[in-house]
């Protein structure tokens, strides 16, 4: 990134950062601690900063690192999400609404249960839109892991969503 100010560049990820975060946490509060706690890690190590590396897989990287070591204190504490939160579309009717709500809650269910590092890689790769060869970077794995990772996490959403009958 041209501009040379760390906050600037850690700024402009700000929204790939919380979307990432948020397919981590499940929560959008708890995504935004997230992603706060990164950003001051990011600046307090920012002289750990490559300028030859993505900043983007460097930030991606750094989120990834502390959900993991939270969530490993935190032992799976589990979070309901709070789908009724979401705003009514007007003029629909109320029975596809939650029939709507309902597949969203299965969706968000089963990405709870792939493993940790299936549901990053499809994070990074499906909701942020990176390639396999920058999501390998930032998740520091090899390409191949990543394809691999996220075939398996596909086909456990699918073979879940399948059960489900969502």
């Amino acid at each position: 990134m041209p501009d040379t100010d760390p906050r600037a560049q850690i700024i402009s990820l700000l929204p790939r950062l919380r979307r990432f975060a948020s397919g981590l946490t499940h929560d959008g509060h708890q995504a935004d601690d997230l992603v706060q706690t990164a950003c001051l890690k990011a600046l307090e190590r920012w002289h750990q900063y490559q300028a030859d590396t993505s900043l983007a897989s460097w930030m991606f990287r750094i989120v990834q690192t502390t959900w993991l070591d939270d969530h490993r204190k935190r032992q799976r504490q589990k979070t309901d999400a709070d789908t009724d939160a979401l705003p009514d579309i007007e003029g629909e009717d109320g029975r596809q609404v939650v029939e709507r709500r309902s597949d969203l809650r299965a969706v968000r269910a089963a990405l709870e249960r792939l493993p940790d590092e299936q549901r990053a890689v499809l994070m990074l790769v499906t909701v942020d839109g990176l390639s396999y060869q920058e999501a390998a970077h930032a998740l520091e794995i090899p390409m191949g892991t990543v394809m691999s990772r996220l075939a398996r996490a596909r086909i456990r959403l699918a073979d879940a969503l399948a059960r489900q009958g969502a």
